[in-house]
């Protein structure tokens, strides 16, 4: 970690301000509040309820700008979460990859360091394309060297996963849901990501 201050902006769908979350944290206010910083960081999360990542490539520019500092003084971070609508929205996998390729190259022009969290399981008709989904964009993070925390196998079959989807009766989780994507979240380089050592269990 450097003595530059840290902004990180989180850009994703409404899964990443924990819609559906009794205690309105989500993964992300979960994961914050595990992070210990070396001075206050400021965290800025920039969701759109039903947003593919066409719609994300769009708009993710113009929204981080004005939150970024100068590069001398700050460190500027960039997470991307990735939602389902993608499936929804009918777009191809061909299509998806190219989106995230493309945000991921435009930031690594822009010298933002980058993190990304793939897509959750949601309705179980959807698994397969999902599955499908997550397995790309990890391959497009991989290639570039980005580091990338699949949601989706782990969760697919997990008990409290289905049990907290079962009891909100929808495709959002509840407090359980998003605290096992934390968990993923916080065991798969996120303090690395941020030169931070890790904290122990």
């Amino acid at each position: 970690m450097t003595d530059r201050e840290v902004r990180i902006c989180v850009v994703g769908d409404e899964l990443s301000v924990g819609v559906g979350d009794g205690r309105a944290l989500g993964w992300t206010g979960r994961v914050l509040a595990r992070t210990r910083f070396d001075r206050p960081a400021m965290t800025f999360t920039l969701a759109v309820p039903g947003e593919t990542t066409s719609t994300l490539g769009a708009r993710w520019e113009a929204e981080t700008e004005p939150r970024f500092g100068p590069e001398q003084t700050h460190d500027n971070r960039l997470v991307v979460a990735l939602g389902r609508h993608d499936v929804d929205s009918g777009l191809s996998v061909a299509r998806s990859r190219l989106n995230l390729a493309n945000i991921l190259d435009v930031a690594d022009n822009r010298r933002l360091s980058t993190f990304v969290v793939g897509p959750p399981p949601g309705r179980p008709e959807d698994g397969g394309r999902i599955a499908e989904l997550s397995a790309a964009f990890q391959d497009v993070a991989s290639r570039r060297r980005v580091p990338y925390v699949d949601t989706y196998t782990p969760l697919a079959q997990h008990e409290q996963w289905l049990a907290d989807l079962a009891t909100t009766g929808s495709t959002y989780p509840g407090q359980a849901g998003y605290g096992l994507m934390a968990w993923l979240v916080l065991h798969t380089g996120w303090h690395s990501w941020l030169g931070l050592p890790h904290e122990t269990e």
